[in-house]
Protein backbone atom coordinates (compact mmCIF):
# COMPACT_ATOMS: atom_id res chain seq x y z
CA UNK A 1 0.00 0.00 0.00
CA UNK A 2 2.71 2.44 0.81
CA UNK A 3 4.90 1.30 -2.36
CA UNK A 4 1.65 2.11 -4.32
CA UNK A 5 1.16 5.93 -2.57
CA UNK A 6 4.97 6.30 -2.97
CA UNK A 7 4.44 5.67 -6.76
CA UNK A 8 1.40 7.51 -8.00
CA UNK A 9 0.96 10.15 -5.38
CA UNK A 10 1.30 13.78 -6.40
CA UNK A 11 1.59 14.47 -2.50
CA UNK A 12 3.95 11.48 -1.93
CA UNK A 13 6.00 13.52 -4.85
CA UNK A 14 6.41 16.61 -2.91
CA UNK A 15 7.62 14.64 0.55
CA UNK A 16 9.97 12.86 -1.67
CA UNK A 17 11.02 16.24 -3.36
CA UNK A 18 11.89 17.60 0.22
CA UNK A 19 13.78 13.87 1.12
CA UNK A 20 15.48 14.45 -2.28
CA UNK A 21 16.36 18.03 -1.64
CA UNK A 22 18.26 17.20 1.53
CA UNK A 23 19.79 13.84 0.37
CA UNK A 24 21.14 15.78 -2.68
CA UNK A 25 22.74 18.95 -0.61
CA UNK A 26 23.95 16.09 1.86
CA UNK A 27 26.29 14.52 -1.11
CA UNK A 28 26.82 17.88 -2.99
CA UNK A 29 28.74 19.55 -0.33
CA UNK A 30 30.50 16.31 0.95
CA UNK A 31 31.65 15.79 -2.69
CA UNK A 32 32.24 19.71 -4.01
CA UNK A 33 34.08 20.02 -0.48
CA UNK A 34 36.31 16.89 -1.58
CA UNK A 35 36.85 18.09 -4.97
CA UNK A 36 37.53 22.17 -3.92
CA UNK A 37 39.75 20.76 -1.11
CA UNK A 38 43.16 22.75 -1.17
CA UNK A 39 44.60 18.87 -0.22
CA UNK A 40 43.91 16.20 -2.48
CA UNK A 41 41.43 13.96 -1.59
CA UNK A 42 42.75 10.49 -0.65
CA UNK A 43 40.61 7.67 -0.06
CA UNK A 44 43.35 5.91 1.71
CA UNK A 45 42.35 7.71 5.13
CA UNK A 46 38.73 5.91 5.27
CA UNK A 47 40.31 2.52 3.53
CA UNK A 48 43.03 2.47 6.42
CA UNK A 49 40.65 2.86 9.24
CA UNK A 50 38.50 0.19 7.86
CA UNK A 51 41.15 -2.65 7.74
CA UNK A 52 42.28 -1.70 10.86
CA UNK A 53 38.37 -1.86 12.62
CA UNK A 54 37.72 -4.46 14.23
CA UNK A 55 33.82 -4.63 13.19
CA UNK A 56 34.75 -4.75 9.15
CA UNK A 57 33.43 -7.92 7.97
CA UNK A 58 36.26 -10.18 6.50
CA UNK A 59 34.60 -10.76 3.11
CA UNK A 60 34.55 -6.60 2.80
CA UNK A 61 37.90 -6.90 4.34
CA UNK A 62 39.25 -9.11 1.31
CA UNK A 63 37.21 -6.57 -1.39
CA UNK A 64 38.95 -3.68 0.76
CA UNK A 65 42.76 -5.53 0.43
CA UNK A 66 42.25 -7.43 -3.04
CA UNK A 67 40.84 -4.49 -4.94
CA UNK A 68 40.13 -1.22 -2.99
CA UNK A 69 43.33 -0.56 -1.96
CA UNK A 70 45.68 -1.38 -4.74
CA UNK A 71 43.27 0.93 -6.74
CA UNK A 72 42.95 3.53 -4.09
CA UNK A 73 44.09 6.56 -7.15
CA UNK A 74 40.72 5.12 -9.04
CA UNK A 75 38.97 5.60 -5.70
CA UNK A 76 40.14 9.09 -4.76
CA UNK A 77 38.43 9.93 -8.68
CA UNK A 78 35.59 8.21 -7.94
CA UNK A 79 34.35 9.10 -4.43
CA UNK A 80 34.49 12.93 -4.38
CA UNK A 81 32.99 13.13 -8.37
CA UNK A 82 30.38 10.11 -7.17
CA UNK A 83 29.48 12.15 -4.26
CA UNK A 84 28.97 15.54 -6.33
CA UNK A 85 27.01 14.01 -9.37
CA UNK A 86 24.84 11.71 -7.26
CA UNK A 87 23.46 15.24 -5.18
CA UNK A 88 23.47 16.65 -8.88
CA UNK A 89 21.09 14.13 -10.13
CA UNK A 90 19.18 14.20 -6.35
CA UNK A 91 18.94 18.06 -6.31
CA UNK A 92 17.78 18.10 -10.31
CA UNK A 93 15.58 15.24 -10.18
CA UNK A 94 17.66 13.80 -13.22
CA UNK A 95 18.06 9.67 -13.35
CA UNK A 96 16.53 10.14 -9.77
CA UNK A 97 15.88 6.40 -9.70
CA UNK A 98 19.92 5.83 -10.55
CA UNK A 99 21.26 8.55 -8.68
CA UNK A 100 19.44 7.40 -5.52
CA UNK A 101 21.23 4.12 -6.24
CA UNK A 102 24.23 4.96 -6.65
CA UNK A 103 23.98 6.85 -3.66
CA UNK A 104 22.74 4.09 -1.30
CA UNK A 105 26.01 2.09 -2.69
CA UNK A 106 28.41 4.68 -1.63
CA UNK A 107 26.35 4.75 1.84
CA UNK A 108 26.90 0.97 2.16
CA UNK A 109 30.27 0.72 1.42
CA UNK A 110 30.84 3.65 3.93
CA UNK A 111 28.99 1.69 6.46
CA UNK A 112 30.61 -1.65 5.65
CA UNK A 113 34.02 0.39 6.09
CA UNK A 114 32.81 1.08 9.68
CA UNK A 115 31.80 4.86 9.25
CA UNK A 116 28.78 5.80 10.35
CA UNK A 117 27.88 9.40 10.79
CA UNK A 118 24.70 9.89 8.38
CA UNK A 119 25.00 6.80 6.68
CA UNK A 120 21.81 5.04 8.33
CA UNK A 121 19.60 7.76 8.25
CA UNK A 122 20.62 8.52 4.47
CA UNK A 123 20.26 4.58 3.39
CA UNK A 124 16.68 5.18 5.63
CA UNK A 125 15.30 7.95 3.19
CA UNK A 126 17.41 6.63 0.12
CA UNK A 127 14.86 3.57 0.13
CA UNK A 128 11.96 5.48 0.06
CA UNK A 129 13.17 7.75 -3.02
CA UNK A 130 14.04 4.08 -4.88
CA UNK A 131 10.86 2.56 -4.17
CA UNK A 132 8.97 5.44 -5.39
CA UNK A 133 10.39 5.17 -9.02
CA UNK A 134 10.01 7.82 -11.36
CA UNK A 135 6.88 9.18 -9.24
CA UNK A 136 10.34 10.59 -7.06
CA UNK A 137 11.41 12.36 -10.10
CA UNK A 138 8.02 14.12 -10.89
CA UNK A 139 8.91 17.62 -9.64
CA UNK A 140 12.06 17.35 -11.49
CA UNK A 141 13.94 17.04 -14.85
CA UNK A 142 12.78 13.63 -14.67
CA UNK A 143 9.18 14.54 -15.53
CA UNK A 144 10.36 15.38 -19.23
CA UNK A 145 13.39 13.26 -20.03
CA UNK A 146 11.71 9.68 -18.74
CA UNK A 147 9.22 9.78 -21.56
CA UNK A 148 11.59 11.22 -24.00
CA UNK A 149 14.20 8.31 -23.00
CA UNK A 150 11.05 6.06 -23.09
CA UNK A 151 10.29 6.39 -27.07
CA UNK A 152 14.05 4.73 -27.48
CA UNK A 153 13.67 2.22 -24.57
CA UNK A 154 10.02 0.91 -25.26
CA UNK A 155 10.88 -1.96 -22.04
CA UNK A 156 11.42 1.37 -19.92
CA UNK A 157 8.60 1.25 -17.30
CA UNK A 158 7.58 5.42 -16.37
CA UNK A 159 4.95 5.41 -13.87
CA UNK A 160 2.07 6.79 -15.48
CA UNK A 161 -0.71 5.19 -13.46
CA UNK A 162 -3.23 8.45 -14.12
CA UNK A 163 -1.06 10.27 -12.52
CA UNK A 164 -1.44 14.52 -13.07
CA UNK A 165 1.24 15.76 -14.74
CA UNK A 166 3.71 18.85 -13.32
CA UNK A 167 3.06 20.90 -15.92
CA UNK A 168 2.03 20.45 -19.65
CA UNK A 169 -0.25 17.98 -21.65
CA UNK A 170 -2.06 16.00 -18.71
CA UNK A 171 -3.73 16.98 -15.15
Amino acid sequence: MIVQWLRTSVYSSGVLLLVRLYLGYTWITSGWGKITSEESFSAMGLLGRAVENPSVQGWWLSFLNGFAIPNVGLFNVMVPWGEFFVGLGLILGTFTTFSALMGITMNFAFMFSGSTGVNPQMVLLTVFVIAAGSNAGRFGIDNYLLPYVQKFMPNLKVNEDKRPQVSGSKL
